[in-house]
């Protein structure tokens, strides 16, 4: 089961926090959101259909978001929690931690932004785009 987003990079993307990751439908970027690596998603969690929602609130669902762009990809490994509200209208975030709030879409994550390939990171600072593929295990 898999669900496929785009995304845009931006100059201003840094991909230096230590503990999440994220993507998101707002179009700017400031260099303090060093967590968000996409921006102008043409999907959201709103978007999920319910047997995906379903699968993700399930603590033994395996998570893997593998990441495109036209000069590299990379795949993180997390998971899902029967608390995942999987209801924000704008931002996805996977987490390092177990913590859970509207915005997260996996948690024990293996890697976060600043563990990212910096291949991937130059394109988004490029604004190149970012094809987000989320697959459900």
């Amino acid at each position: 089961m898999d669900f496929k987003i785009k995304a845009k990079g931006h100059p201003n993307v840094t991909a230096m926090h230590k503990s999440t990751f994220e993507i998101t439908k707002d179009q700017n970027l400031t260099k303090s959101g060093d967590c968000i690596i996409g921006l102008d998603i043409n999907k959201s969690m709103l978007d999920f259909p319910e047997d995906f929602k379903n699968k993700l609130r399930n603590s033994d669902t395996k998570v893997i978001v593998k990441l495109k762009t036209e000069n590299a990809s990379y795949e993180i490994i997390g998971y899902g929690h029967p608390d995942l509200p999987l209801n924000h209208p704008t931002d996805l975030v996977c987490r390092k931690s177990d913590f859970v709030c509207s915005r997260t879409l996996m948690i024990k994550a293996n890697k976060a932004s600043s563990d990212l390939n910096r291949e991937l990171i130059k394109d988004l600072e490029d604004s190149k785009d970012l094809f987000v593929d989320i697959i459900l295990e």
